[in-house]
């Protein structure tokens, strides 16, 4: 019997499915990888942004934690949104003897420009869970943060790659490019060397939720045992072809299209 590579999402909902632990688990599915997860927060939210929040209480965090790492393998993991300190520390405290790679999409801001997780807490996930990570995927507005440092030229970005893991002890930095102009330039800052990840950028709307598929695409495939470096290239692919071939769906900022790469790779061979 083969191995199933197993991976875990941490993380918000999405009932309009287009971001948060719906697009994890659409994205580990599409990629044949056997999808698990641990809610943090039920989001009511759609196209338009978030029109409210409730957090599950932290002893039902801790529990369904509990549950899938006491009986269930996983190869790899990822965070989403993670709103407090409170579950931070949960967290925490559960996977930092995990010794598998762990994806932190730093989530904070939505596509909406909707705040999701308070200043406290952006400075607890900075200084305690970042160094656990093997790779944090932040974008531009993301990285601002983390750095305290303005964001305007890929120099600036490289910059950050660098502090983010050199300075606060991240095991390896992506710097998505998504929110500057010309070309989506990622570089990717492993401790040693930066690689670039460039792909064309697409006239749309239709971005909600593509830090999470990215981020959960990344996971996926470090959890089949691919290298940093492929992990990346093949999300970078799967995620531009998400964006590519959008959905139109609802009146806001609509979402990526997860099996769009499948269908590409049809009409390829067919």
């Amino acid at each position: 019997m083969s191995k199933v590579a197993c991976a875990l999402t941490i993380a918000g909902t999405d009932p309009s499915g287009g971001a948060g632990i719906q697009a994890d688990l659409k994205t580990f599915q599409e990629l044949q990888i056997y999808g698990m997860s641990v809610l943090t927060s039920i989001v009511a939210q759609n196209t338009t942004g978030v029109q409210d929040i409730h957090h599950l209480p932290l002893s039902m965090i801790e529990q369904q934690l509990d549950s899938v790492l006491s009986d269930m393998p996983v190869h790899a993991f990822k965070t989403g949104m993670i709103a407090n300190i409170d579950m931070m520390q949960v967290i925490e405290k559960k996977v930092s003897h995990l010794n598998v790679p762990y994806v932190m999409d730093p989530v904070m801001v939505a596509t909406s420009g909707d705040a999701l997780i308070n200043q406290e807490a952006r400075i607890f996930l900075k200084e305690h869970l970042l160094p656990l990570t093997a790779v944090v995927t932040p974008n531009i507005p993301e990285t601002e943060f983390i750095t305290g440092k303005k964001i305007t030229s890929t120099e600036d970005m490289k910059q950050a790659g660098e502090y983010i893991v050199k300075e606060l002890g991240a095991g390896a930095a992506l710097i998505k490019g998504g929110h500057m102009k010309g070309e989506a330039i990622d570089f990717l800052y492993d401790g040693n060397e930066f690689h670039t990840f460039t792909a064309e950028r697409i006239n749309t709307k239709n971005t909600h939720g593509t830090g999470c598929t990215y981020s959960a695409a990344i996971t996926a495939y470090l959890s089949e045992g691919d290298s940093l470096i492929e992990a990346v290239r093949k999300s970078k692919e799967f995620v531009t072809a998400a964006i590519k071939h959008s959905l139109s769906l609802g009146s806001g900022s609509g979402p990526t299209k997860h099996w769009a790469i499948r269908e590409e790779a049809h009409i390829k061979h067919s």
